[in-house]
């Protein structure tokens, strides 16, 4: 056994750690993030006991940067925001302005350089998406209009972070910390921002020309195999890979690199799917992020530098927040819209830790800086739900004062009634793209098709992802007598007409066409036509004998159908036109 076990030493410690004061912090009814970021305290070596390998805790904290960003990308939606883009662009981007000067001249008050103020202001001029989501969930709020702005708003925020996250390691040197390593020796500052833009606009050209043709491709394949390692292990290579490939290859951060990997694959019909098996991996990682993040924080910074404590905590509950309020009532929304957003942005969160550690990487941002984001991101996450239940009590006062509510919500409803009217457009045209791509749960298989009950849930997983969807109009061809058998078909909804030796054979949804070519080798022996707008699920030949091969329980049913088919066709006509008229009715 080998006598070196730092690596497995720092991860068992910091999950043991990390699970024991996440517990109690989701039992005083706080975030697990207040409780990760403690077990790194306790674990750093500013606070008596274990002092774990730093250097090992943040290569391990950014696989966490990395598969947090691929999270993100993968649950960006533009549709959202863009539904409420009137007020979350021009509101974040004024938003972001205002408190990262207000951040970067406290910051040169107290003698720090032009670039550490400006990451301070940064770091504590955006939210938590996380924790965003956490409060409006417990309050069933995600799915109002005003829950639609805070999150669409905080969406900007994000993107607005991985932009700086580009351009700060190029911008680094003019700062006043250190030059970028990939940069080029000697080359000016506009030479510099522009090589790294060209860069980024390189590497996005190339994952989003590239990638939607090759990521679901990929897998698909995976996931066809029927192997949910296989899958896992396919979008963890494609996460991190890509993000490696990136920073390597185009010289962009890990974080941007992961960022378009997760929007790329979240056009794909397996993103969920995709999101739900790298969860597990993604959790795991971001704890050992928040942990690493923690080991960072001096905690006597409370007691060495409390002015500077508070003038951040004023900046991050109250600054904020009065900020959002007068941005969104300028933009002509009510009062309810700006306390929502107000109180959704009085907190720091993930983004801001990701910034800070870019920051000291480039020596921007000195250690008092990082200990100073942590304390604000303990203190306000931990006061975030105040925050909720004063806008809360706010609003109920003002609706018990006819004038008042006259004045901030009645008067100042146009925009909020437009709001509603595009967010109902894009609710609308979500289910609409939802029904157009919408395929059957293993469950709605079984219900439709009885022939698959005997297969396990994981079984019809994967027959789902070997099926391809197809539809006909009324008089389209389906099948045609004497070609060559090449896929059997599912009806999923409709109705086809089988013409077969002079025999008009009516079949719906639950029944199959086409599988008599495949099990015997010979030619198509029918015509199939299309009498109503019908849906199909397609299996091609090939991935019908594996799918029989692989699973024989599926043979016997679609045999003995088959058979049953067959003995039906050589009934006599009026027979066969009575029974089938009867079973489609």
């Amino acid at each position: 056994m080998p006598h070196d076990v730092t690596l497995i030493a720092t991860i068992a410690v910091a999950f043991v750690l990390a699970f024991v004061f996440g517990f109690l912090a989701n039992r005083l009814r706080l975030p697990p993030l207040v409780g990760y970021l403690i077990a790194g305290v306790a674990m750093g070596p500013y606070t008596p006991g274990m002092v774990a390998d730093s250097a090992l805790a943040s290569q391990l904290a950014e696989i966490g940067v990395i598969l947090l960003m691929f999270g993100v990308g993968l649950h960006f939606s533009l549709a959202d925001l863009l539904a409420v883009r009137r007020i979350a662009i021009p509101g974040a981007v004024a938003q972001i302005a205002l408190a990262t000067a207000i951040g970067a001249a406290m910051a040169m008050l107290w003698g720090w350089s032009l670039g550490g103020g400006l990451v301070l202001g940064l770091c504590l001029s955006v939210a938590s998406t996380v924790v965003l989501l956490k409060a409006m969930e417990e309050r069933n709020t995600v799915a109002t209009p005003n829950g639609r702005v805070a999150v669409g708003w905080l969406i900007v925020e994000d993107l607005a972070m991985v932009l700086v996250l580009v351009l700060l390691p190029a911008m680094a040197e003019m700062l006043g910390g250190h030059a970028d390593p990939h940069a080029p020796p000697g080359g000016s500052l506009a030479s510099t921002l522009a090589i790294t833009l060209v860069k980024v606009a390189t590497f996005g050209a190339v994952a989003l020309l590239i990638g939607p043709r090759v990521m679901p491709w990929l897998l698909r394949h995976a996931a066809r195999t029927g192997s949910r390692e296989l899958f896992t292990l396919a979008v963890l290579a494609l996460s991190v890979g890509i993000a490696y490939g990136a920073a390597s290859l185009f010289g962009v951060s890990f974080a941007l690199g992961a960022f378009f990997a997760g929007m790329v694959l979240n056009e794909s019909d397996l993103s969920h799917k995709a999101a739900t098996n790298s969860l597990p991996l993604q959790d795991a990682f971001a704890v050992l992020f928040f942990v690493s993040v923690g080991m960072l924080f001096d905690p006597t910074i409370v007691t060495r530098e409390p002015a500077l404590l508070v003038s951040v905590l004023l900046l991050v509950l109250v600054g904020k927040a009065l900020i959002a309020l007068g941005i969104v009532w300028l933009l002509g929304y009510p009062a309810s819209t700006g306390l929502t957003v107000s109180a959704s942005l009085a907190q720091i969160g993930e983004f801001s830790f990701i910034l800070a550690g870019l920051g000291m990487t480039y020596g921007l941002l000195p250690k008092e800086g990082l200990s100073l984001i942590l304390a604000a991101a303990l203190i306000s996450i931990t006061l975030n739900p105040l925050a909720f239940s004063a806008a809360a009590r706010t609003m109920e006062a003002i609706r018990r004062r006819p004038r008042l509510q006259a004045a901030l919500e009645d008067e100042r409803q146009v925009q909020y009634q437009r709001l509603q009217e595009e967010l109902e457009v894009a609710r609308r045209r979500a289910e609409d793209t939802a029904l157009k791509h919408k395929t059957l749960t293993p469950a709605e298989l079984v219900e439709r098709f009885p022939m698959f009950g005997a297969l396990s849930a994981e079984q019809r997983e994967v027959l789902m992802l070997h099926f391809v969807p197809h539809t006909a109009n009324p008089g389209d061809r389906i099948i045609r007598k004497g070609d060559r058998a090449d896929a059997v078909y599912f009806i999923s909804s409709g109705q086809v007409e089988v013409l077969v030796a002079r025999r008009r054979i009516h079949l719906g949804p639950g029944n199959f066409i086409g599988e008599m070519g495949l099990i015997t080798g010979q030619p198509r022996s029918a015509d199939v036509t299309a009498i109503d707008y019908t849906t199909f699920l397609k299996l091609t030949e090939r991935d019908f004998r594996e799918m029989l091969r692989r699973y024989p329980d599926m043979r016997a049913p679609i045999e003995r159908l088959a058979a049953e088919r067959d003995e039906m066709n050589r009934k006599p006509a009026e027979a066969t036109e009575i029974v089938e008229r009867s079973k489609a009715g």
